[in-house]
């Protein structure tokens, strides 16, 4: 039987309950996340509108959590956030399954949207702490990987729930992720996750002050908002492409697309971790983008091939858009945590997640407006965002620690 470390995986000693509760804690998201919107509508009885706008304003109010975690992670230590970030969503989703006045489901969105926050702030300084000096690539690869399955899993039962009638599945699934979450943060109690405390060597006058002089990780960040809107890209634009731009493909197809994608996160992040540990990790993020550029440009081109060529080029384009994914995924988290300093990196990772947050909430916007003025135009400007994040990324590599841009 081949050992852990031939497959790429880490030591798992000790760490198995942080792995299981990524799985736990994504299969919960996987399931419920699908159906939120519609359980406000079905089973809360809100106009869809106003269901939207409520998720969005909740949404808005968590915007701040990633910088309130960097003020008291590095003294805290991750692992107790992100024990409290999952009991806070489980609190919410408790509550989305009890409540159904719109004040009180929406003082629960805004209690989960900020506990996600803070679980995604935290999630990788507490991988940083569980990992073995050297091996934090593929402890950031693992992790994903975990819930890239946990989220596939949840999705298939998501979907199995879609298909029942009555308001009953929509409650099994907000039940499901308040289990799951409070399973998860249960499972995390028993983590032993070595952690010193930096307040005596953080003098803190504002909220990162460390950071604000870092101005190459702040273009990094900046750089990986355009990355992270790549990797968005798909969930938000590839239902509308194929159902409004694209009538000769079948719209089951979408559903076959996106789970292929969450299979090839699920498997590969550790393989590719393995397999570039020779390349610099500035390289492999490079690569990352010039595959999403072609990814744009095979996404426009659908619009002017013959239909018997349409299902074909989305495949084709599907994996190119995995390839750039996994590659972003397995790297990207480990670069941030490379060139956070010992004393920061907390904080830094904290503040790192703010390039998918903003990128959250500007994917929407981005699709649908361009979309609107000319149907091929989100893939045509994703694939110039992109090559210009390639080109930053090079001019980047020249000021980045050697020993952050290098894996070993």
């Amino acid at each position: 039987m081949p050992s852990a470390t031939s497959l790429g995986l880490p030591n798992m000693r000790g760490r198995t309950p942080l792995m299981a509760a990524l799985a736990i804690d994504s299969f919960g998201g996987g399931c419920a996340g699908p159906l939120v919107l519609l359980f406000f509508v079905r089973v809360a009885d809100i106009p869809l509108g106003t269901a939207g706008l409520m998720l969005t304003v909740a949404t808005m109010f968590s915007i701040a959590a990633p910088a309130a975690v960097g003020l008291v992670i590095d003294r805290v230590g991750p692992r107790n956030l992100v024990i409290g970030a999952q009991f806070a969503q489980g609190i919410a989703f408790t509550g989305f399954f009890f409540g159904r006045s719109l004040w009180l489901l929406f003082l629960c969105a805004l209690v989960s949207t900020t506990g996600q926050r803070v679980f995604w702030s935290a999630i990788f300084s507490l991988l940083s702490d569980v990992a073995d000096p050297g091996d934090r690539d593929r402890w950031f690869g693992l992790g994903g990987m975990m819930q890239a399955a946990g989220f596939g899993l949840g999705a298939l039962a998501a979907g199995v729930l879609l298909s029942l009638g009555g308001n009953g599945p929509f409650l099994v699934g907000m039940a499901v992720n308040a289990v799951t979450f409070f399973a998860a943060g249960l499972l995390l109690l028993r983590l032993r996750a070595r952690h010193e405390a930096q307040a005596a060597a953080i003098q803190d006058t504002g909220p990162a002050p460390l950071l604000r002089k870092d101005k190459a990780f702040l273009v990094l960040i900046a750089v990986n908002t355009v990355l992270a809107l790549c990797t968005m890209m798909l969930g938000v634009g590839l239902p509308v492409y194929v159902t409004e731009a694209l009538p000769d493909a079948p719209k089951w197809i979408v559903g076959v697309l996106l789970a292929a994608t969450s299979v090839v996160l699920a498997t590969g992040q550790t393989l590719v971790v393995r397999h570039t540990e020779q390349r610099r990790r500035t390289q492999v993020l490079v690569l990352a983008g010039v595959l999403w550029a072609l990814w744009g440009v095979l996404m426009a081109g659908l619009l002017h091939v013959p239909a018997v060529l349409v299902v074909p080029g989305l495949v084709l384009a599907t994996v190119v858009f995995a390839g750039a994914d996994v590659l972003h995924a397995a790297t990207g988290n480990a670069l941030a945590a490379a060139v956070a300093p010992d004393n920061g990196r907390g904080k830094y990772l904290s503040y790192w997640q703010y390039s998918f947050t903003f990128a959250s909430v500007l994917v929407p916007a981005f699709f649908a407006q361009l979309f609107e003025v000319r149907q091929e135009l989100p893939w045509v400007a994703l694939s110039v965002l992109a090559l210009v994040a390639a080109a930053s990324i090079i001019m980047l590599e020249r000021v980045l620690p050697d020993a952050a841009t290098r894996r070993t």
